[in-house]
Formats: C-alpha cells, structure tokens, sequence
C-alpha cells in the first residue's frame, strides 16, 4: 500500500527536531522494536491521542541532547511498525500516517497520528498503558483499568446499584409528581423496574438521582453543586475576593439544573458593568447558561467524589466538571460527536415535563449559538487531568466595524466577502452598512476601479505603489512620523490615542498608517502581550 509522501521546508525539520516530548507527542528511531513501539501506541490511544514521529534518533553528550533525522530507506522498510498499527487497529479509523521527506536530510520519517480510543487498547503484551505527560505508564492494577474503563465509557457506573431500600424511589415525592404525567397511567416501582431502574431489587444509580427527594443523603460528596462568586478577575478566587459562602444545590438531578441555572443567572445579572447609559447589568441568554450547566450534570462522572462546581467571576463563568471526556470525545471534537456517559440518565430525564434537555445532544451547540447570537464571545472548554472546565467569558465580540479595522491592519483590502468570513455575520446589507458607516467616519474608502461584484474596501491613506504621484498626498506623513519618533525618545510606548494627541489628527486609520510605514522602515515594533485595543508601539 502506498502512503502519502509530503516534502517538508528546512525550518518544518528543525522544527521537529527541536519540540519537546509531551502529552501529546513522541519521537522515536527505526530502531524502535515492535514490542516497545505498541506501549506508545497504547498510551497515547488510552489517553487523549498524539503525534509520533519514527525516524528520529537522539544522542546526549556532555548532558546535552541532540536530534537527527534517520529514516526509512523506503516505505517498504517500514512495513514491520505498520503491522504494529494494524493489528491494534483492525479498522484502520485509530490512526492516520504519512511520510515526511526533507531535502539533505537522509531517508523517510513516518508521521503518526494516534486518535483518542473509544476502548480500551492493548499492547503486544496483553497490558493497557497510559500517556501521562512525556510519560508512558502501564496500567497494572484492576482499580486503574476499572477507572480507564469508566473515563473511556465502557462501563457505566449510573447502571450500578447501590444497597438502599427500594421505597427511597417507589415513595419518593419526585417519582409521585412524575408518574402522574406517564401515559398510559401506571404503578411507579412498575415503571421503575420497567425502565431498568432497579436491578436486582436495588435502585440503580441513575434511579436515585433521577428521583429520589434527595440523593445526596444516599450519595455524599458525588451529585451536589456548588456555586461560588468571586470579586476579582484574576484566574483563580481567593477566601478574600469571596462575595458570600458558597451556595450549594441539592435534591434530585431536574431540581438541581433548574436551581442551579436560576441561581448563576440571579447572581450574574447583579454584578455591574460600565456601558454606554453607566453601570449596566451583565446580561447572558439565559439558554446558554442554561444548555451549559444542564451538560454537566447529565454527562458528569458520578462515580468521582466531587462536586460540580460553578464559580461565578467579574469576567467570567467557570463550570467545573469532575471526570474526564468520555469516550473518543475531545474538546476538539465535542461539538460534532455525540457520546452519552450516563445514557439512562439523559433518556429518563428528557421524559420529565419542560425536560431540561429538549434536543438530545445539541446543548452545547444550543449554547455556542445563542452567544454568538449576541456577539459574545463563544464558551472555552478545556480538560484537566480530573475535570472537565467550561469558561463563559462577560467579554462581547468586536463589533463589526473593529473586525474589519483589524483585518485591515494586516491586509491591504478587504471585500464583502471577507468580512462576512471574518466576523461571522451572513447578511450582505449589514456588512456594506457597516462599510458605509466607517467611509462616513473617514477610516475606510472604495477602492477605484472595481466592478461592484468585485467591490473592495482600503484604509484611508493606504498607500498603493503602484499609482503615479501618490507622494504629494501624503506629503504630512514625514512631519507626523517625526513627532510620533520625538515623543518615543522619551516614553517607552505609544498608542493610538496618544498619537492621535500628539499628532493633532482624529482618524485611527491615519495614525495606524503612520505606525505601518515607521514599522516597514524597522524604526518601531508592537509592544507583545497586549490586547488589540490596548495595542501600543515602541522604538525598535
């Protein structure tokens, strides 16, 4: 079977042979024998997936490491580590190759892309191992590959029974409202058992927080809530930025959703923010906190001993979720694949009247758009070792007008086209308003000489080569570069603003031109670490 072969640049191959082995990625020889080269395999496929690279050797001399580039003679040389790939991936849809070629650089290295596993992989010797950081772990014990199992989805701890009395769910007040919305009418052990909540003649897990009246008596420390609110914006609260003693929610799982969200959407709409008329509320659409911490609870890992914790900031909303990303789910991947960890739970709960998750496995996507519906900046998802962590930030978009300005700090014209791609928005006519409200602001103007289907937009005072005495219109730009120089030779920076009252002159895109040329002759460079808005220049 022929494999693709890529050329690769000089820098891509130093670039290879200067990265870091990590989490996500490991180097390795030829030499590399089949048997070790499963352990890898399986350790990145258990954990969150990576990047291998076989071809490369690594001497250290003198306590310093050295990489070189050693391939396969050709693809047929690496017919033996294929096999390997093979044979723990029978379906082919674990892993992709390809061979990288560079020119001076001896023979082919095999670049590996290893997926996250829906199951469990073994390695050549019958053991599951584990990428943990630029290590490879073997998982030894019966607890850890139960816990790998878990993570991975494969059991399902919801599905457990606990050694309670039955008549904590046959007698509870939630399974009484409920079961007089059930059609046709029926008794509720009958239901319950119908419906695979009890096993055995014990509750199962799902079935005591689904209703009972309160599962954290029967479940300590594995299904409440706690909400926090900080007083600051730094990444982490403190004892003293605490506003109030953490609120915790309890009761059965549709009471906690409704609870918590009420309360997060309560607790957030009281903190002010500056705006146009003053201080504002801060103001979120109540789906996506609501699409959010309902996510959650359905798809948190109860089998953790831990809360799900909500810590409201000046910023920003942290939902923290105990467990990792089940299955062949990742962050990168989360909102087009779909993976119930708790199936029964996000059935049985979607039977409740007004359920909390009207469209099965669209609420996160539910929430994305309902954020991106206000301009507001999208959901932040990423995963601990332990948790899972949504972050949604107070922060709105640019507005249109600031997106197309920055497309144009980098780009010398921008059409409709472009600027519908860059800032998200599908109409035409709101695009060309926006266009027509910045050519009425003196910042932008038509380009000369398009046909309208081909209509482009520059910055005021863009300078085009390649017109004649294109010099005598900007015959002020020396004497405006000069002051922006003068003021540098004694302040560390300037920006925007400050040029402006230097300089005398009102329009942004002006002075942004002026700091474009003084970049292009090397007499200035961006201040790093800065926002867009906060953008400030210094001498180079």
């Amino acid at each position: 079977m022929s494999i693709e072969a890529v050329k690769i640049t000089f820098d891509q191959l130093n670039q290879i042979l200067l990265c870091e082995e990590s989490h996500f990625l490991d180097l390795k020889a030829i030499d590399v024998q089949p048997g070790k080269l499963c352990k890898f395999i399986s350790g990145f496929a258990n954990a969150d997936g990576g990047e291998l690279f076989i071809g490369i050797d690594e001497d250290t001399l003198e306590g310093k490491k050295t990489r070189y580039w050693r391939g396969f003679a050709d693809q047929e040389s690496a017919n033996g580590h294929l096999q390997i790939f093979e044979q723990l991936f029978p379906f082919a849809d674990g892993y992709s190759y390809t061979f990288l070629i560079s020119q001076g650089s001896p023979g082919l290295v095999l670049q590996v892309t290893i997926l996250k596993s829906r199951g469990v992989v073994e390695a050549s010797d019958g053991v599951p191992y584990l990428r943990r950081g630029a290590q490879t772990l073997p998982i030894k014990t019966q607890q850890a590959l139960e816990r790998l199992r878990l993570d991975k989805g494969i059991e399902s701890f919801e599905r457990k029974t606990i050694d309670v009395e039955l008549e904590v769910i046959t007698t509870s007040q939630v399974i009484f409202q409920f079961i007089s919305f059930v059609v046709p009418s029926t008794e509720a052990e009958l239901w319950l058992r119908k419906q695979q909540l009890i096993q055995r003649n014990k509750p199962i897990i799902a079935g005591v927080l689904l209703f009972t009246d309160e599962p954290q008596a029967i479940f300590p420390k594995h299904c409440g809530v706690k909400i926090y609110r900080y007083k600051t914006k730094e990444l982490e609260g403190t004892r003293d930025t605490l506003a109030f003693d953490p609120i915790t929610i309890e009761g059965c799982l549709y009471d906690q959703i409704m609870q918590s969200v009420a309360r997060t959407k309560e607790i957030v709409e009281g903190i002010p923010k500056v705006g146009d008329k003053g201080l504002e509320s801060i103001s979120y659409p109540e789906e996506a906190i609501h699409e959010i911490v309902t996510n959650a609870l359905l798809h948190r890992d109860y089998s953790i001993a831990s809360d799900t914790h909500i810590r409201i900031f000046d910023n920003r909303i942290e939902i923290e979720n105990p467990g990792k990303l089940p299955g062949h789910i990742t962050v990168k991947n989360i909102l087009k694949e779909q993976y119930a960890r708790n199936g029964a739970i996000v059935r049985i709960i979607n039977k409740f009247p007004n359920p909390p998750n009207k469209d099965v496995g669209e609420g996160l996507n539910t929430a994305f758009q309902a954020m991106a519906r206000l301009r507001l900046q999208p959901p932040e998802i990423y995963e601990t070792e332990t948790s899972v962590v949504v972050h949604i930030k107070h922060e709105p978009l640019a507005s249109i007008e600031a997106t197309i300005m920055a497309y144009l700090d980098e780009h010398k014209e921008i059409t409709n086209k472009i600027a519908r791609q860059e800032t998200g928005i599908g109409s035409e006519a709101t695009i060309k308003e926006a266009f027509c409200r910045l050519r009425d602001r003196g910042l932008i103007e038509a380009v000369l000489g398009r046909a309208k289907r081909n209509a482009a937009w520059r910055k005021i005072g863009t300078i085009d080569y390649s017109e004649e005495n294109v010099i005598s219109v900007y015959e002020m730009y020396p004497e405006y570069e000069q002051l922006v120089m003068n003021y540098l030779t004694d302040h560390e920076e300037i920006s925007n603003r400050i040029a402006r009252k230097v300089i005398g002159v009102e329009s942004r895109g002006t002075i942004n031109n002026i700091f474009d040329r003084l970049r292009r002759k090397g007499l200035i460079e961006i201040v790093p670490g800065k926002s867009r808005i906060n953008a400030a220049w210094r001498k180079v």
